[in-house]
């Protein structure tokens, strides 16, 4: 093996002694033979060198095609933003010429880029990030140098290389997902320049050049977006290492009158922000996170500057969807920290509450991380899962990863920050005594048969690839045969391939779907009311769903029922779910979203009819905020059927009628009229003493006497 070191997990490095005095404040680079040594591993399990320079520097993005060529994502630039036209971030094709699965080749497919942070294979080329541009790029003469160059979408934010658009990726529902970091930025199409400049102040990006749509998605992904089988998003930021939102943005925008809209959920515990380093702070850190605590303590207040051991550079999430690793890795996402040099391991589990899914450490990694390494340098800032299954760790290997915005100038003068930029690493994982060879999938190459077969195969890598390319392809001669794998092949993860498969040929059918929404396994029914929504004569069958026993069906019922025309029976299923569901914070976003939950038509029928007024008021929280969305809507006829039948009491469920309608009034754009309507309604009010306080505040507020 060339310079590819083998290293079974749990050695430690030895480190020479060296006097206090003599020891420099930030050390020195190590070779990859050196490095590796400094790596504790997850017992049972191997890691040897994959890449290292001369063949990749500054690395920050491994990514296999359908044909398992590697193609690496240099970022030479950073941290600095280069000038237009002189960027130094390149891709390059990265091969294994004598098969001894260790890289010893390299060719720049694409160079001159200014921070490209990652990429997609797409149509026989590459969709690349580079702010504040995504751009496709494609070899045609097949020398491995990409000739054609698209610029797809711009107008991203452009002004953080840490927080730009960034890990694009392909989802099961054949969207193409990517973080924004919550940035502002107004994104314009080059292939539908007429298209309106989409706004993403605060949210994240998703689109589909097949079908010409491009629009906003919920979420504030920094570097690094993951998902699972059946397309929950999962994605990272800084020291929030684990996030996912649980309703798209579609739904949480169908009007602006709910008391919020955010959308991301932390899905870990309290005790699970610490991380186990095995190294040591770095100088600049210790000085300026005691500097910080001196200032909280002078100041008076409780909180603390924590130097180490918690999450403060969490990156590049990867979920191992393969069968290589032993089964209880199945559906584990693996965390990068490039700041505390390791990678976490989290065992992600559903829930029967909002936001359905939690995160939680392994039994076994409790006080430790899956890998680990005392040198300052190992800098991981991302991960991929190949398709022999294992599992590959990006190193961009610098001296330093921090910014120099986040640095204090006195501690920055002996810091070069591009120091390390022609070293890199990347290393591959996998169960100890079972090293694969690398795979030669040559899926470019299959028939549009032998592609459906491989939406049976046991590993996300095969079958979203297969998918892709299906969808790519558009060749309907195979619909038949993959309506048969969705209405009888046994694995449930098949089953969701073949249906967006038919819908990405143009196939798909309410046969289809209504073969989803029966399904046995939850996620496909999800999926099934998902698409309902497209089928307005399936309305009956989601108002079903709504019953479902499982949490997150029940939840997209609620979502999905809000698209379809407003009817008795619609308004009596979200009824029955705010009744049963109503103290989970998601499920009332989930409700109110939509204009026929937040309105007076529901409040009506949940505090005014028989079967439900009694059982209502033990979900204050609910009412509260359906009232909020009354109060927010500005509309006079609401306001006063809305005042006069407001109960007088004092406990939670009446008070906080007044204090959520009073709340969203105050969000309101109202004209005098309704002011002054709204006003004479509330003195004439027949409220507890604690509602005429609020009622009165109000009062005040609508007339300018603070």
């Amino acid at each position: 093996m060339k310079n590819g070191v083998l290293f079974i997990g749990g050695l430690l490095v030895i480190a020479s002694a060296i006097s206090c005095s003599e020891k420099p404040r930030y050390a020195e680079a190590l070779s990859p033979e050196e490095a590796i040594k400094t790596f504790e591993l997850e017992d049972g399990f191997a890691i040897e060198t994959f890449a290292s320079e001369p063949f990749v520097s500054d690395p920050i993005m491994l990514m296999f095609d359908e044909n398992g060529s590697a193609y690496v994502v240099e970022m030479a630039d950073y941290p600095g933003k280069p000038e237009p036209g002189k960027g130094k971030g390149r891709i390059k094709l990265v091969k294994d010429t004598d098969g001894d699965g260790v890289i010893d080749s390299a060719t720049v497919f694409a160079e001159g880029i200014g921070d490209a942070t990652s990429l997609l294979p797409y149509e026989g080329g590459l969709l690349v990030t580079a702010a504040p541009h995504i751009i496709y790029y494609k070899d045609t003469d097949g020398d491995g140098k990409a000739d054609h160059e698209e610029i797809l979408f711009s107008g991203f934010f452009e002004n953080n290389s840490e927080a730009q658009i960034t890990s694009l990726t392909y989802g099961v529902d054949n969207w193409i997902y990517a973080n924004n970091n919550g940035q502002r930025s107004g994104v314009t199409s080059a292939r539908h320049p007429k298209t309106d400049t989409l706004s993403l102040a605060g949210k994240d990006f998703r689109f589909r050049l097949d079908k010409n749509l491009f629009e906003a998605e919920s979420g504030a992904g920094q570097f690094g977006l993951t998902m699972d089988d059946w397309g929950h998003r999962f994605f990272t930021q800084n020291t929030w290492h684990l996030q996912t939102a649980p309703i798209p943005d579609r739904y949480l925008n169908r009007h602006k009158r709910m008391p919020s809209h955010s959308s991301v959920a932390n899905i870990y515990g309290t005790e699970d922000i610490r991380a186990f380093a095995i190294s040591e702070p770095p100088y600049w850190r210790v000085e300026r996170s005691e500097g910080r605590q001196r200032q909280y303590d002078a100041a008076g207040l409780d909180r603390t500057e924590h130097v180490w051991n918690h999450f403060t550079g969490a990156s590049g999430g990867m979920m191992y969807n393969a069968g290589l690793f032993p089964e209880a890795y199945y559906g584990n996402i693996f965390t990068a920290e490039v700041a505390l040099n390791l990678v976490h391991r989290d065992v992600i589990h559903t829930t029967q509450e909002g936001p359905f899914l939690s995160a939680k450490r392994a039994p076994e990694g409790q006080e430790k991380e899956f890998l680990a390494s005392t040198d300052t340098w190992f800098r991981p800032v991302n991960s991929t899962v190949g398709p022999e299954g294992a599992l590959y760790i990006v190193d961009m290997y610098r001296q330093h990863i921090e910014t120099p915005v986040s640095i204090p100038d006195s501690l920055k003068q002996d810091m070069d920050f591009q120091k390390g930029t022609e070293l890199g690493r990347i290393y591959r994982i996998y169960p100890e005594g079972k090293r694969p060879e690398l795979a030669t999938p040559a899926l470019g190459s299959k028939s549009a048969d032998e592609l459906v077969d491989l939406l049976t195969h046991n590993d996300q890598w095969w079958r979203i690839n297969a998918q892709r390319l299906l969808v790519e392809r558009k060749d309907a001669s195979v619909a038949g045969k993959v309506a048969e794998l969705l209405k009888t092949h046994a694995d449930p993860r098949t089953r969701l391939h073949a249906l967006y498969v038919l819908e990405g040929l143009n196939q798909l059918s309410a046969e289809h779907v209504s073969v989803a929404l029966a399904d046995s396994h939850p996620q496909l029914r999800k999926h099934g009311i998902i698409l309902a929504e497209r089928y307005p004569a399936l309305v009956d069958a989601v108002i079903a769903a709504a019953s479902d026993e499982e949490a997150e069906v029940a939840c997209q019922a609620a979502l999905s029922l809000g698209e379809f025309a407003p009817t008795p029976k619609t308004v009596d299923a979200l009824a029955k779910l705010a009744v049963k569901y109503g103290a989970d914070a998601w499920f009332r976003k989930a409700l109110l979203s939509s204009d026929v939950a937040a309105s007076y038509r529901l409040y009506q029928q949940l505090a005014q009819t028989a079967e439900y007024k009694d059982q209502i008021r033990n979900q204050p929280k609910f009412m509260e905020e359906l009232a909020f969305t009354i109060g927010a809507s500005g509309n006079l006829s609401e306001y006063k059927a809305f005042i006069a039948t407001l109960p007088k009491g004092e406990t939670d469920y009446e008070i906080g009628l007044i204090r959520g309608f009073a709340g969203g009034v105050r969000k309101a754009e109202l004209n005098e009229a309704t002011k002054t309507a709204l006003i004479g309604g509330l003195k004439s009010a027949a409220l507890s003493d604690k509602g005429r306080e609020i009622g009165d505040a109000l009062i005040n507020e609508l007339t300018g006497d603070k």
